[in-house]
Protein backbone atom coordinates (compact mmCIF):
# COMPACT_ATOMS: atom_id res chain seq x y z
CA UNK A 1 0.00 0.00 0.00
CA UNK A 2 1.45 3.18 -1.35
CA UNK A 3 0.01 6.27 0.24
CA UNK A 4 0.23 9.72 -1.98
CA UNK A 5 -0.26 13.29 -0.63
CA UNK A 6 -1.62 16.17 -2.08
CA UNK A 7 -1.69 19.61 -1.05
CA UNK A 8 -5.77 19.65 -2.06
CA UNK A 9 -8.58 18.10 -3.81
CA UNK A 10 -8.26 20.06 -6.86
CA UNK A 11 -4.52 18.83 -7.45
CA UNK A 12 -5.00 15.62 -6.20
CA UNK A 13 -7.97 15.08 -9.07
CA UNK A 14 -5.47 16.62 -11.89
CA UNK A 15 -2.74 14.27 -11.13
CA UNK A 16 -4.92 10.97 -10.53
CA UNK A 17 -6.50 12.12 -14.14
CA UNK A 18 -3.10 12.04 -15.43
CA UNK A 19 -1.75 8.86 -14.19
CA UNK A 20 -5.19 7.21 -15.37
CA UNK A 21 -4.89 8.33 -18.59
CA UNK A 22 -1.27 7.39 -19.08
CA UNK A 23 -2.16 4.08 -17.80
CA UNK A 24 -4.77 3.88 -20.30
CA UNK A 25 -2.70 4.54 -23.08
CA UNK A 26 -0.41 2.33 -22.06
CA UNK A 27 -2.51 -0.62 -21.77
CA UNK A 28 -4.48 0.36 -24.78
CA UNK A 29 -0.70 -0.10 -26.81
CA UNK A 30 -0.75 -3.36 -25.50
CA UNK A 31 -4.28 -4.91 -26.40
CA UNK A 32 -7.06 -4.56 -28.12
CA UNK A 33 -9.57 -3.65 -25.51
CA UNK A 34 -8.70 -2.29 -22.21
CA UNK A 35 -11.54 -2.66 -18.78
CA UNK A 36 -11.63 0.59 -16.98
CA UNK A 37 -13.74 0.57 -13.49
CA UNK A 38 -14.82 3.67 -11.76
CA UNK A 39 -16.56 3.94 -8.45
CA UNK A 40 -19.72 6.37 -7.84
CA UNK A 41 -20.10 9.05 -5.23
CA UNK A 42 -18.93 12.80 -5.24
CA UNK A 43 -15.11 12.27 -4.84
CA UNK A 44 -14.28 11.16 -8.18
CA UNK A 45 -15.80 13.59 -10.45
CA UNK A 46 -13.56 16.33 -11.15
CA UNK A 47 -11.42 13.48 -11.93
CA UNK A 48 -13.85 12.79 -14.52
CA UNK A 49 -13.66 16.17 -15.83
CA UNK A 50 -10.63 15.79 -15.98
CA UNK A 51 -10.02 12.97 -18.04
CA UNK A 52 -13.28 12.59 -20.21
CA UNK A 53 -11.11 14.89 -22.86
CA UNK A 54 -8.09 12.99 -22.30
CA UNK A 55 -6.39 12.05 -26.11
CA UNK A 56 -6.56 8.92 -26.38
CA UNK A 57 -8.59 5.79 -28.16
CA UNK A 58 -11.54 6.06 -26.25
CA UNK A 59 -13.64 3.46 -28.62
CA UNK A 60 -11.67 0.93 -27.16
CA UNK A 61 -12.05 1.52 -23.71
CA UNK A 62 -15.02 -0.52 -21.25
CA UNK A 63 -16.08 1.68 -19.05
CA UNK A 64 -17.68 -0.50 -15.61
CA UNK A 65 -18.68 0.90 -12.77
CA UNK A 66 -17.45 -1.01 -9.41
CA UNK A 67 -21.35 -0.91 -7.80
CA UNK A 68 -24.26 0.10 -8.48
CA UNK A 69 -27.40 1.27 -6.79
CA UNK A 70 -30.81 -0.42 -8.17
CA UNK A 71 -32.14 2.58 -9.43
CA UNK A 72 -32.83 3.62 -13.03
CA UNK A 73 -30.44 5.70 -15.00
CA UNK A 74 -32.26 8.83 -14.73
CA UNK A 75 -32.57 8.79 -10.92
CA UNK A 76 -30.54 11.48 -8.60
CA UNK A 77 -29.19 8.29 -6.55
CA UNK A 78 -27.68 6.79 -9.68
CA UNK A 79 -24.31 5.84 -10.16
CA UNK A 80 -24.73 6.02 -14.27
CA UNK A 81 -25.82 9.83 -14.03
CA UNK A 82 -23.09 10.41 -12.89
CA UNK A 83 -20.93 8.61 -15.03
CA UNK A 84 -22.84 9.63 -18.11
CA UNK A 85 -22.42 13.29 -16.87
CA UNK A 86 -19.27 13.50 -16.02
CA UNK A 87 -16.69 10.57 -17.95
CA UNK A 88 -18.92 9.58 -20.53
CA UNK A 89 -18.40 13.18 -22.73
CA UNK A 90 -16.28 15.05 -24.78
CA UNK A 91 -13.35 12.36 -26.12
CA UNK A 92 -14.63 9.91 -23.72
CA UNK A 93 -18.24 9.55 -25.12
CA UNK A 94 -16.57 7.05 -27.72
CA UNK A 95 -16.03 4.21 -24.81
CA UNK A 96 -18.15 2.31 -24.21
CA UNK A 97 -20.51 1.54 -21.38
CA UNK A 98 -21.07 -1.98 -19.49
CA UNK A 99 -23.94 -1.35 -17.55
CA UNK A 100 -25.24 -2.78 -13.94
CA UNK A 101 -28.15 -2.25 -14.00
CA UNK A 102 -31.39 -3.48 -15.81
CA UNK A 103 -34.48 -2.85 -15.63
CA UNK A 104 -36.28 -5.24 -12.89
CA UNK A 105 -37.29 -5.04 -9.78
CA UNK A 106 -34.46 -6.60 -8.37
CA UNK A 107 -30.60 -7.05 -9.03
CA UNK A 108 -31.33 -11.63 -8.82
CA UNK A 109 -33.61 -11.15 -11.46
CA UNK A 110 -31.38 -9.99 -14.09
CA UNK A 111 -28.03 -11.13 -12.62
CA UNK A 112 -26.70 -13.70 -15.10
CA UNK A 113 -27.82 -11.10 -17.69
CA UNK A 114 -25.39 -8.26 -16.39
CA UNK A 115 -22.41 -10.98 -15.90
CA UNK A 116 -23.27 -12.98 -18.70
CA UNK A 117 -22.22 -8.63 -20.73
CA UNK A 118 -19.33 -8.31 -18.12
CA UNK A 119 -17.33 -11.37 -18.08
CA UNK A 120 -15.55 -11.30 -21.41
CA UNK A 121 -14.59 -7.69 -20.42
CA UNK A 122 -12.57 -9.04 -17.53
CA UNK A 123 -9.74 -9.07 -15.93
CA UNK A 124 -10.11 -5.00 -14.82
CA UNK A 125 -6.84 -3.41 -16.16
CA UNK A 126 -7.52 -0.16 -14.30
CA UNK A 127 -9.11 0.38 -11.23
CA UNK A 128 -10.24 3.17 -9.16
CA UNK A 129 -12.18 2.94 -6.40
CA UNK A 130 -13.40 5.45 -3.04
CA UNK A 131 -13.91 4.64 0.43
CA UNK A 132 -16.16 5.40 2.91
CA UNK A 133 -15.35 6.32 6.65
CA UNK A 134 -16.46 2.89 7.36
CA UNK A 135 -13.80 1.32 5.63
CA UNK A 136 -16.39 0.63 2.84
CA UNK A 137 -15.41 0.37 -0.73
CA UNK A 138 -17.59 -0.02 -3.89
CA UNK A 139 -21.06 -1.92 -2.37
CA UNK A 140 -18.79 -3.96 -0.16
CA UNK A 141 -20.06 -3.00 3.61
CA UNK A 142 -19.57 -4.20 6.70
CA UNK A 143 -22.67 -5.97 8.16
CA UNK A 144 -24.19 -6.37 4.95
CA UNK A 145 -25.83 -9.18 3.96
CA UNK A 146 -23.79 -11.04 1.09
CA UNK A 147 -20.32 -9.26 2.38
CA UNK A 148 -18.69 -13.17 2.73
CA UNK A 149 -19.99 -14.51 -0.10
CA UNK A 150 -18.46 -11.31 -2.11
CA UNK A 151 -15.41 -11.56 -0.26
CA UNK A 152 -14.77 -15.22 -0.84
CA UNK A 153 -11.88 -15.89 -3.11
CA UNK A 154 -14.51 -18.04 -5.57
CA UNK A 155 -16.97 -14.85 -5.33
CA UNK A 156 -19.23 -14.86 -8.32
CA UNK A 157 -18.57 -11.90 -11.01
CA UNK A 158 -21.53 -9.63 -8.98
CA UNK A 159 -23.20 -9.79 -5.81
CA UNK A 160 -26.64 -8.13 -4.98
CA UNK A 161 -26.04 -6.32 -1.21
CA UNK A 162 -28.24 -5.43 1.17
CA UNK A 163 -26.82 -3.14 3.82
CA UNK A 164 -28.01 -1.54 7.12
CA UNK A 165 -28.83 2.24 6.31
CA UNK A 166 -28.79 1.91 2.19
CA UNK A 167 -31.71 2.90 0.93
CA UNK A 168 -32.41 0.93 -1.98
CA UNK A 169 -30.71 -2.59 -3.19
CA UNK A 170 -26.71 -2.60 -4.79
CA UNK A 171 -24.94 -4.80 -7.21
CA UNK A 172 -21.35 -4.64 -6.89
CA UNK A 173 -18.18 -6.20 -8.07
CA UNK A 174 -17.01 -9.18 -5.55
CA UNK A 175 -13.56 -8.92 -3.96
CA UNK A 176 -11.65 -11.21 -5.81
CA UNK A 177 -12.39 -9.14 -9.44
CA UNK A 178 -11.55 -6.28 -8.13
CA UNK A 179 -8.69 -6.88 -6.30
CA UNK A 180 -7.58 -8.69 -9.73
CA UNK A 181 -6.87 -5.98 -11.23
CA UNK A 182 -3.48 -4.64 -12.99
CA UNK A 183 -3.31 -1.34 -11.33
CA UNK A 184 -5.45 -0.36 -8.37
CA UNK A 185 -5.49 3.40 -7.15
CA UNK A 186 -8.07 4.22 -4.21
CA UNK A 187 -8.49 8.33 -3.73
CA UNK A 188 -9.50 9.42 -0.18
CA UNK A 189 -10.52 12.74 1.34
CA UNK A 190 -9.91 14.36 5.08
CA UNK A 191 -8.19 13.18 8.38
CA UNK A 192 -10.42 11.01 9.25
CA UNK A 193 -10.49 8.88 6.09
CA UNK A 194 -6.51 8.62 6.22
CA UNK A 195 -6.95 7.69 9.49
CA UNK A 196 -9.55 4.82 8.48
CA UNK A 197 -7.12 3.33 5.52
CA UNK A 198 -4.14 3.19 7.78
CA UNK A 199 -6.38 1.35 10.37
CA UNK A 200 -7.69 -1.12 7.98
CA UNK A 201 -4.39 -1.74 6.54
CA UNK A 202 -4.16 -4.86 9.81
CA UNK A 203 -7.69 -5.44 10.07
CA UNK A 204 -10.21 -8.43 8.36
CA UNK A 205 -11.95 -7.46 5.10
CA UNK A 206 -14.89 -9.15 6.79
CA UNK A 207 -14.57 -5.64 9.50
CA UNK A 208 -12.87 -3.19 6.75
CA UNK A 209 -13.98 -4.51 3.17
CA UNK A 210 -11.36 -1.95 1.79
CA UNK A 211 -8.18 -4.35 3.52
CA UNK A 212 -9.85 -7.08 0.77
CA UNK A 213 -8.16 -4.75 -2.16
CA UNK A 214 -5.06 -2.80 -0.29
CA UNK A 215 -2.67 -5.07 -1.25
CA UNK A 216 -0.60 -3.37 -4.15
CA UNK A 217 -2.94 -0.44 -4.16
CA UNK A 218 -1.91 3.35 -4.87
CA UNK A 219 -4.09 5.36 -2.39
CA UNK A 220 -4.25 9.30 -3.19
CA UNK A 221 -5.34 11.73 -0.45
CA UNK A 222 -5.69 15.10 0.28
CA UNK A 223 -7.30 17.00 3.48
Amino acid sequence: MNIIEYADAEMMAIDVANELAGELRTALSHQDRVLFVVPGGTTPGPVFDALCDADLEWDRVDVLLSDERWRPEVHVRSNTRLIRERLLTERAAAARYLPLYAQAETPEMVLAELEANIGPALPINILLLGMGADMHTASLFPGADRLEEALDRHAPLLVPMRAPGADEPRVTLSARVLDGAVSKHIMITGDQKHAAIERAHHMRPQEAPIAAVLSGATIHWSP
